[in-house]
């Protein structure tokens, strides 16, 4: 029974403190600000949250009476790091199937799937991540049967119990190698389900009562459709995960039989190749920072170079994260560093501190047609702050305070918790592993 009150409180614990608080008025002072747009950090500098949105940020900001007021005593102080492509809280632990909404092989449906309500908020990689100053994610489903993935969301990463800032943000699919596989084997069996898949959600988009459920067997069901009809009139952005330079053509060629489609290539390892035909589309990418080895035959063209190559050539950039994407997104601030420290090398192509800190918060709102709302600190912007203990690109460097939607956030981890647990337990409270 004891041990059943000691669960019970535990759990109670968890609950309160994932219960939100109220947005904060507050003001944070004397900061090494970043603005998050590109720009390099300025000193001296102030942002103010009101109603938790960013009223005023930069120097020469005047702090209103009577509002609370930190000073960051010269740190750093930037938005929250937004993660351009992840799997935060739809996996607990990778292994286990029943922690894990990443994909649904056998399931009817596949473009109508949506990640929104399978994320969980109590994740573990949830507190992790924002306690390294991840405030929001870009989350997507993964292939199941088909090239089409599913619905991603937006979260945000407050400990609270409402994290999808933005359902049904987009729509992933598989082009390449592994949508090849998918559709039959072959990138023409992939592009023709493509095209074919579009032309019936366009129909759809036309007259809804008119579109024919075939059944399980059909190319497109009703759901399906319903999910890809706003996405060929171009309101819900298309997320391709695509890699070899060739690919990202064909890709980009759909515009001329598809004009409203609003496409996103994720990936791109060979996108310097074709870097000026991305940007003469306009076309945003979310790439891996630091792919330089030709890990499969569509990334024989892989380099290290390949974001600041394509930012030279006018693409829109942004990082995301493709190896262990449901835990670890915070290693993009290092990535993200990395690409500083290569822009020093002879004969690499980085970015200089600026456009790489750019990359990990506005760049991927701005992809997602969200740079309204996140990833900056220009006023109108959701209060996402964090205050660091020195530069947030440096591996070393600590979150100290962290607001989300202009609420404080707890930085405890359940690795402290642990750490704090088992480092010093009292004499004869050891847990069993550790009796004899």
């Amino acid at each position: 029974m004891k041990r059943m009150m000691l669960s019970a409180t535990a759990i109670a614990a968890v609950f309160a403190a994932a219960i939100p608080a109220a947005a904060q008025d507050v003001a944070i002072t004397n900061a090494r600000l970043v603005i998050g747009d590109g720009s390099a950090p300025v000193e001296g500098g102030t942002v103010v949250i009101r109603d938790g949105r960013v009223v005023a940020a930069g120097t020469n900001v005047a702090v209103p009476a009577g509002l609370r007021t930190v000073d960051a005593q010269g740190k750093w102080v930037s938005p929250g790091i937004v993660a351009g492509f992840s799997r935060l809280g739809i996996v607990e632990i990778s292994g286990v199937s029943e922690t894990n909404d990443t994909s649904a092989d056998d399931s009817p449906f596949h473009a109508a799937l949506d990640v929104a309500p399978a994320v969980n908020p109590l994740a573990s990689a949830i507190a992790l991540n924002r306690a390294e100053g991840v405030t929001r994610a870009v989350v997507a489903p993964g292939t199941g049967e088909s090239i089409f993935a599913g619905q991603g969301a937006v979260i945000d990463l407050g400990a609270d119990m409402d994290a999808v800032t933005a359902p049904r943000a987009f729509q992933y699919m598989e082009y390449g190698e592994a949508g090849a596989r998918t559709a039959g084997g072959s990138r023409p069996a992939a592009l023709a389900m493509l095209r074919n898949a579009l032309m019936e959600a366009r129909d759809y988009a036309r007259d809804p009562a008119a579109f024919a459920d075939r059944g399980r067997d059909a190319f497109l069901t009703r759901l399906d459709a319903a999910a890809l009809a706003p996405v060929v009139q171009g309101r819900v952005p298309l997320l391709v995960h695509v890699e070899r330079g060739s690919d990202i053509l064909t890709v980009l060629d759909l515009t001329s039989e598809f004009p409203d489609l609003d496409l996103v290539l994720v990936g791109a390892t060979e996108g310097w190749t074709v870097a000026p035909r991305i940007a003469a589309a306009g076309v945003p990418v979310i790439a891996a920072a630091l792919n330089d080895l030709p890990a499969s035959f569509e990334q024989l063209a892989a380099t290290q170079s390949n974001l600041g190559r394509m930012r030279a050539a006018g693409v829109k950039i942004a990082i995301g994260l493709f190896n262990d994407e449901a835990h670890q997104v915070r290693w993009v601030k290092q990535y993200a560093g990395n690409l500083v420290g290569l822009s020093r090398v002879p004969g690499e192509t980085g970015l200089d501190w600026g456009a790489a800190f750019a990359a990990i918060s506005s760049g991927p709102a701005e992809a997602l047609g969200m740079g309204g709302e996140i990833g900056s600190l220009r006023p109108g912007r959701r209060g996402d702050v964090v205050i660091w203990d020195g530069d947030p690109l440096e591996v070393g460097t600590a979150a100290t305070m962290v607001f989300v939607d202009g609420v404080e956030q707890p930085l405890e981890t359940r690795q402290q918790r642990l750490r704090d647990r088992y480092l010093t337990p009292p004499d004869g409270r050891l847990p069993n592993a550790y009796r004899h």
